[in-house]
């Protein structure tokens, strides 16, 4: 089949890859300038996520079908990495849940409700202080932790990359620079122009609009280069008033994030954040002190209003959007669907 696929996102590329790879002739479209555009406006949200596996965390704002969606996205990670021919980062040793002394109320709130909406088989697990240290010796601030084994994360940025390259790789037929006005049955406008296909993928995430009432919600992050700070796990600080989580990359980079703000403003990071997400992950890992802030960076997460992924399917067209800050956790079991759908 021809398949147009409006956007080159997280969702544009690991279709277009298993598209092609399937055999089809597939062609995306895309306003940023090249497969690495990641500085300005057109850049898509996977570059700027942490990349947290997290199906049980995420049930603190998620329901029972991204749940499903993420435990079935992390038995299908490993084959696609493997199959990329790059090399991407991608572990899956768990996840730590943290809070201070004196927020046990908060963090509380967060345990009960993961316990009361998460199967038998994958609650939280307390840890004791000397558990937690054998596993996490960097962590010295919060007195109450939980594993939440399974859990897992990706390199978003080499996965992004890599996921340009195969699909390009397998016969994908980029057209960057290019944005989409209008998405129909089996065609996609773009410049003004009608193209035809077979059958057409809008994956546009905030680009979407009008057909879709998806609005973008500000995310900020920081990179920190911290070599001989010993993190294995992404950590979540439970916080009265923020969710900070703090993931470990290659190369000795702890990238910290947390800020959600009903926003479209793609501005610099705030000093606000700047100042409450450091001094959060400083009283996580106190190693983190000598830490070098080597990179920060702004951008929107596509959320519909009940910040739940959609999919709407249709005779020549199917439409992805409102991941929010699911992405990366339920992507590939949505390609998936939407690939079985198609056949």
């Amino acid at each position: 089949m021809r398949i147009g696929i409006a956007g080159a996102g997280l969702l544009g590329r690991l279709l277009a890859f298993q598209l092609a790879r399937a055999g089809h002739a597939v062609e995306v479209f895309d306003p940023a300038p090249h497969a690495e555009a990641r500085a300005d406006a057109t850049k898509a949200a996977g570059w700027t996520a942490a990349g947290m596996l997290s199906p049980v965390a995420e049930l603190e704002c998620a329901d029972a079908n991204v749940f499903a969606l993420g435990l079935r996205s992390l038995e299908l990670w490993p084959a696609i990495v493997q199959s990329l021919g790059v090399p991407v980062e991608l572990k899956r040793d768990g996840s730590v849940l943290l809070a201070h002394r004196g927020d046990e109320g908060a963090a509380r709130r967060v345990i009960d409700l993961l316990t009361a909406k998460a199967p038998a088989a994958h609650l939280p697990q307390a840890l004791a202080p000397a558990a937690l240290r054998e596993i996490e010796p960097a962590v010295q601030g919060p007195a109450h932790a939980w594993l939440l084994p399974g859990e897992g994360r990706i390199h978003t940025v080499q996965a992004m990359a890599a996921l340009a390259w195969a699909a390009a790789a397998a016969g994908t037929r980029f057209h960057w620079s290019r944005s989409v006005e209008r998405v129909e049955a089996g065609v996609l406008w773009s410049d003004g122009e009608r193209r035809a296909f077979d059958h057409v993928f809008d994956v546009r995430g905030t680009g979407a609009r009008p057909e879709l009432p998806v609005r973008g919600v500000r995310g900020e992050v920081f990179w920190l280069h911290a070599p001989g700070v010993a993190m294995h796990r992404p950590l979540r600080l439970l916080h009265p008033r923020h969710r900070v989580y703090m993931v470990p990359r290659e190369g000795d980079i702890v990238v910290v994030g947390a800020s959600e703000i009903e926003s479209e403003d793609r501005s610099p990071v705030s000093l606000r954040t700047t100042v409450e997400l450091l001094a959060a992950a400083h009283s996580v890992v106190p190693e983190l002190a000598e830490a070098r802030i080597v990179h920060s960076e702004t951008n929107l997460r596509p959320a519909l209003p009940d910040n739940l992924p959609r999919v709407e399917m249709q005779p020549g067209l199917t439409r992805i959007n409102g991941l929010f800050r699911h992405g990366w956790l339920i992507a590939p079991a949505l390609v998936a669907d939407a690939m079985e759908a198609l056949a």
